[in-house]
């Protein structure tokens, strides 16, 4: 039997094609209800909690090919084909599914992230999540304080605490199995394919995750990928310039 993500859906179905929005690396469909919520007003809008993340299944395989297995049961049980907007991991996952099932998308939207490998390890976040005691924890409060100790950046702190179950005292990702695949997540697959429909590749000013050097990669797999960066943004653009990446978005998308 296989298992659906968690979906939080936003809207009422129209003449559009509906829009599925797949979070990154430690997030939740909940991180993105904001522009999920105002992207809603012209058709329906879908944000997941992808596997081992949020209110899903967890599972002991967290690789590309299993992530956009995923999102294609859910575009399948939509309206196909969809409009995507995936950020980070969750660009990569919508990347696959866009090389794997061409026919269930019909535009892609990947935030801030290239069909590439990275050196950048996430696991020190982990390691950071686990140090929390969270037999004291009694608000969220308490847990960012307790991050704090490891982690710098108090966006990432905010950010990481979304994912506590306050009232069960538990992280809602599947740490271990994102330790454990971590070199999947950091990788992409290797694909013989190419996605022949509009796709934007948009990116944070500040961020050095595409870079120059990955173009002719994107453009081998992505003919039709287009370029655009938001002023001022790092890596978690939609969450630093939220106005600006819903432009954005509504610019590409409704083109």
């Amino acid at each position: 039997m296989w298992a659906m993500l968690n979906m939080l859906t936003f809207g009422e179905k129209t003449s559009r094609p509906p829009l599925l929005i797949v979070h990154g690396l430690f997030g939740s469909g909940r991180n993105w209800s904001v522009i999920a919520r105002r992207l809603a007003d012209t058709r329906q809008v879908i944000a997941v909690d992808m596997r081992n993340h949020g209110d899903s299944f967890w599972s002991d395989a967290h690789g590309y090919p299993d992530m956009a297995d995923d999102l294609a049961e859910v575009i399948r049980t939509l309206d196909a084909p969809a409009d995507v907007i995936g950020h980070s991991m969750g660009g990569k996952a919508s990347m696959t599914l866009a090389l794997k099932h061409p026919d269930l998308l019909n535009r892609l939207l990947v935030a801030d992230i290239a069909p590439v490998a990275y050196g950048h390890d996430q696991s020190q976040f982990i390691a950071a999540m686990r140090s929390v005691d969270l037999s004291g924890v009694e608000k969220r409060s308490d847990a960012t304080e307790q991050l704090a100790r490891t982690v710098e950046d108090k966006t990432l702190q905010s950010f990481f605490t979304q994912s506590l179950d306050i009232k069960e005292r538990r992280w809602k990702l599947n740490l271990d199995t994102l330790e454990a695949e971590m070199p999947k997540v950091l990788g992409f697959p290797e694909i013989d394919a190419r996605f022949e429909r509009p796709t934007l590749f948009l990116s944070g000013s500040e961020s050095d995750y595409v870079l120059p050097a990955h173009r002719n990669r994107i453009r081998t797999l992505f003919p039709k990928a287009r370029f655009a960066r938001i002023t001022g943004a790092g890596h978690w653009l939609h969450a630093e310039k939220p106005r600006e990446f819903e432009a954005s978005a509504r610019a590409f998308l409704d083109a």
